[in-house]
């Protein structure tokens, strides 16, 4: 039964198929590593870890429930255990302390298991509906401005091989795979989707993503109707950097009634530093900044009017920014913008700790929807173009600076004549190589079905349903641990500390005393490593207790106390 198992006859029952899943029953334990995780569970139930599981998952009979495991994965996540692997090297018994079980599953199992619950879309449907659930549960002004990005997701695998993309974090091009994610203002995330091919943002978010979002709004957000006092309404903003910015496409966003903020290309000349004026903007984490703001209406090449407003360094740069929101005030406007930056450090943060670019599985997919590459005899014949273009470059240069210093009638005339006559027909020919090229190259088809690839070019695409699965759960995990470090900031003397606190709370040790005569379940967590820490966490533990917290499926409500309190 492995090691750790206790449950003789419980397991017994599940192998006969008489057990829909053990009911978790705790047993007074002390000393139990990762206890400090359970402080978690009251955060993540209110951010929907269990709440739509029933409906979208099933599993056969066995030993190990649907919340156990959404639980033990969740609980990985926090505590930075970034791939099922990881578990080999944990104490199964132990781990199974905090779920009231004797042991959690084997790395088999449980990858079995993650597998059968990604089955037939239902981790994606899963994942839509909680994402309408975290957005009415956002605030007004965060539910109805949406930040989009793509995150490239290196591939360094030999299942497949997939096309190249450009790194940006590393300056490389490597094989990956890229994934658009619709983040909060406060870098909080609602939904990820993946393109193994990547079209570009613009149609990523025509597409995929508004789609799918106009679907998943809150009641809150709802079209506008067109007024004297709102002329031009909007009843969303999208915000990205400037790889969105084509006026084309705002204007069609503006025909949704879609606002879009976003950096400017193209910036033309500087504006007088008379013009800007100092403002004081409100940032969404809390706290206030002054910048130097100055706004202008411009009219973009195909006749949009926007609002185009400047940010002013110390240093004299000016950052353009443009915005089809033509209701809010200039700080609001560019504090949305300058807030991109909380998905930049989402990223960041989830690679690091929550393990964002980890494979869930090895599986590869066959790719059945239509799709376009770049054809790879177009791209070699662009690369030749593009080198003997260099080439020939180099050689006018070479014989535009050639040049004689001397009388028509000196003796090394005659090589000076026969070098420039040698460099004027290489550069006929090479400019006779390139006007080939260039035409074998028009007449030649840009992109490609990806099903029309030569047979050793061919690839397929990872595995996403298990991903998404183990995306969404990190999701939720992270949202828990925003929550709790909101709580934990309003008493902090350093606030930027509060995840670190938390990270540190999460893998403390904690005694475990359930009493079933009182239906309590006691979480006793041990010290932390400073006297102001601990009482943080104590503030902590009476909010944590104040919400009357019952353990899944047991009649237990959690009591959590710090050291011998």
């Amino acid at each position: 039964m492995g090691v750790a198992a206790q449950d003789t006859l419980g397991r017994v029952a599940a192998s006969i198929g008489d057990l829909d899943a053990v009911t978790p029953a705790f047993q007074p334990a002390l000393d139990v590593p990762y206890g400090g995780v359970l402080l978690a569970l009251p955060a993540l139930l209110v951010m929907g870890l269990l709440k739509y599981t029933e409906r979208f998952f099933s599993l056969p009979k066995g030993y190990y429930g649907l919340d156990s495991l959404f639980l033990l994965l969740a609980f990985m996540a926090l505590t930075r255990l970034q791939h099922i692997e990881s578990l080999r090297y944990c104490a199964p018994g132990e781990w199974g302390k905090l779920l009231g079980l004797d042991r959690i599953p084997e790395v088999r199992t449980l990858r079995h298991k993650v597998q059968l619950l990604s089955r037939d879309d239902q981790a994606k449907a899963w994942s839509a509906e909680l994402c309408r659930y975290w957005m009415a549960l956002a605030p007004e002004e965060q539910a109805n401005v949406l930040y989009i990005d793509g995150h490239v997701r290196v591939y360094q695998g030999n299942q497949t091989q997939l096309p190249r993309h450009h790194v940006a974090r590393q300056k490389l091009c490597l094989r990956a795979t890229t994934d658009y994610w619709v983040n909060a203002m406060d870098g909080q995330p609602f939904m990820v989707v993946n393109q193994v091919v990547d079209p570009g943002l613009i149609k990523t978010i025509e597409n995929t993503l508004l789609p799918e979002l106009k679907a998943r709004l809150p009641p809150q957000v709802q079209p506008q109707t067109q007024t004297m006092n709102t002329p031009s309404p909007h009843r969303l903003t999208l915000v990205f950097d400037r790889e969105g910015y084509s006026p084309d496409f705002l204007a069609r966003m503006k025909a949704q009634q879609i606002a879009v903020l976003t950096y400017r290309k193209y910036r033309s000349d500087a504006w007088p530093e008379t013009e800007f004026h100092a403002h004081t903007l409100s940032l969404p984490m809390g706290g206030e900044t002054r910048v130097k703001l100055a706004e202008r209406g411009v009219c973009l090449s195909n006749g949009l009017w926007v609002r185009e407003i400047r940010k002013l360094t110390e240093r004299g740069h000016q950052t353009a920014l443009l915005a089809t929101d033509y209701q809010s005030d200039l700080t609001r406007v560019a504090a949305s913008m300058f807030a991109r930056w909380s998905q930049e450090n989402y990223f960041k943060y989830m690679r690091e700790h929550y393990g964002l670019d980890k494979l869930a599985d090895y599986r590869t997919e066959d790719i059945t929807e239509p799709m376009q590459v770049v054809n790879p005899a177009y791209r070699e014949l662009d690369g030749k173009v593009r080198s003997h273009v260099g080439k020939l470059n180099r050689l006018q240069a070479q014989f535009g600076a050639l040049h004689f210093e001397g009388n028509l009638d000196d003796k090394n005339y005659t090589a000076f004549e026969q070098k420039k006559a040698d460099l004027k027909q290489a550069i006929e020919q090479v400019d006779a190589i390139v006007k080939t090229l260039k035409l074998a190259r028009k007449e030649t088809s840009r992109h490609i079905d990806v099903s029309d690839l030569p047979d050793d070019q061919k690839f397929k695409q990872l595995s996403t349903q298990s991903k998404h699965l183990i995306d969404t759960l990190k999701m939720t995990a992270y949202r828990a641990e925003t929550a709790m470090a909101n709580s934990l900031r309003e008493t902090m003397t350093r606030p930027d500390e509060a995840r670190t606190l938390l990270c540190a709370l999460y893998k403390t040790e904690a005694d475990l005393l359930p009493d079933p005569d009182n239906q309590t379940l006691t979480i006793r967590v041990h010290h932390m490593a400073n006297v102001v820490s601990d009482k943080l966490i104590e503030k902590l533990c009476v909010e944590l207790t104040a919400t009357e917290t019952r353990f899944p499926r047991t009649n237990l409500r959690m009591i959590f106390k710090l050291g011998s309190n």
